[in-house]
């Protein structure tokens, strides 16, 4: 049983991860100002690039339900988690010399981080459903969670300065798994009701939850991606996911963790190899905007005047072809919003 949960949790993390590539490549070119704008969404139906995205994202779900009927929150989130190392895959793929090897180091430390506290907390038990009120609360607290965050991402920052391209994108990402971290205990909810039948299933809150609350979390993802490098969104939209799915898990179903002293250390352990990652990780140049490709070609020169007189024309300013920045700009590196 435990590996076929692992199994359908690791092809719903390489469909996850291929959905985000594909929404960023798609989300990177939109102008500043559809930013946190349902313009974003006209943009996106124009790319055909982000249909693969959500085909990515539905295979995905379809694998995650799968996964989620044989088991619980708190071990199929984390499998998922391992998508973050697939996608700097595929940075390092795109760009190799952008990725160092404290970045992989990074990735890696989180992942292992996230899910060594989840194997040492051991959770289990649990009921299958949970009442109303819980479910409003639950519900009640990510949505003010996310938009605490929304709000912070476009705070001006020091002496009124306009909110930088990498805390929007890692802001917005935090958001958007706050989001999904709501939407995997939906589908756990949801899953519960497949056996019984299409009648059973419509009958049930859950599919309506599912919809409006998926929808939401995607149009906050599409926004990280389009505000900044697929490296400043990706760790806090692959981290926080599981952290609030299992916390949910707890809350919502009963999960129960291991709270014996030994492994209790452990678990301090693994946090603190996940936030000394989460750190270091901040710390690269595929996530501060100091180092941004996408910054502003310098001014072009402009050539003197001809003296009156000489039968000449007037020079003009050296061309420039200056083109749109953001055309020359990588998809997975960070741009000026």
């Amino acid at each position: 049983m435990t590996r076929e949960v692992v199994g359908l949790a690791l092809i719903a993390s390489l469909m996850t991860a291929m959905a985000s590539v594909a929404q960023r490549r798609a989300a990177a070119p939109a102008p500043g100002e559809m930013s946190f704008s349902w313009r974003l969404v006209g943009y996106l139906l124009h790319r055909p690039v982000w249909f693969l995205g959500i085909a990515s994202m539905i295979l995905g779900f379809v694998f995650q339900v799968a996964a989620l009927r044989v088991g619980s929150l708190s071990l199929v989130q984390p499998i998922i988690a391992t998508e973050l190392v697939i996608v700097f895959g595929v940075i390092a793929i795109h760009d190799r010399r952008r990725v160092r090897i404290r970045d992989w180091l990074a990735a890696i430390g989180m992942v292992v981080g996230l899910g060594a506290f989840l194997a040492l907390a051991r959770p289990t038990g649990g009921h299958v459903h949970s009442s109303s009120s819980m479910w409003l609360v639950a519900g009640a607290s990510t949505a003010a969670a996310a938009a605490v965050l929304c709000v912070g991402a476009y705070l001006p920052g020091r002496n009124g300065a306009r909110p930088s391209a990498g805390r929007k994108a890692a802001l917005l990402g935090i958001a958007a798994a706050t989001g999904f971290g709501f939407v995997a205990a939906v589908i756990k909810e949801l899953s519960s009701h497949l056996s019984q039948g299409p009648s059973a299933v419509f009958a049930n809150w859950s599919p309506y939850v599912l919809l409006l609350s998926g929808a939401l979390s995607m149009f906050l993802a599409s926004n990280a991606f389009q505000a900044g490098s697929l490296a400043a969104s990706q760790p806090g939209l692959t981290i926080v996911d599981p952290l609030v799915a299992s916390v949910l898990g707890v809350v919502l179903f009963g999960e129960r963790l291991n709270h014996a002293p030994l492994p209790l250390a452990g678990e301090g352990l693994a946090l603190a190899l996940l936030v000394g990652s989460v750190v270091l990780l901040s710390r690269s140049p595929l996530v501060r905007d100091e180092e941004s490709t996408g910054s502003a070609p310098p001014t072009p020169p402009t050539a003197p005047l001809a003296t009156p007189g000489h039968g000449r024309h007037p020079t003009r300013p050296a061309r420039v072809a200056l083109g749109s920045a953001r055309a020359r700009v990588s998809p997975y590196a960070p741009h000026a919003p």
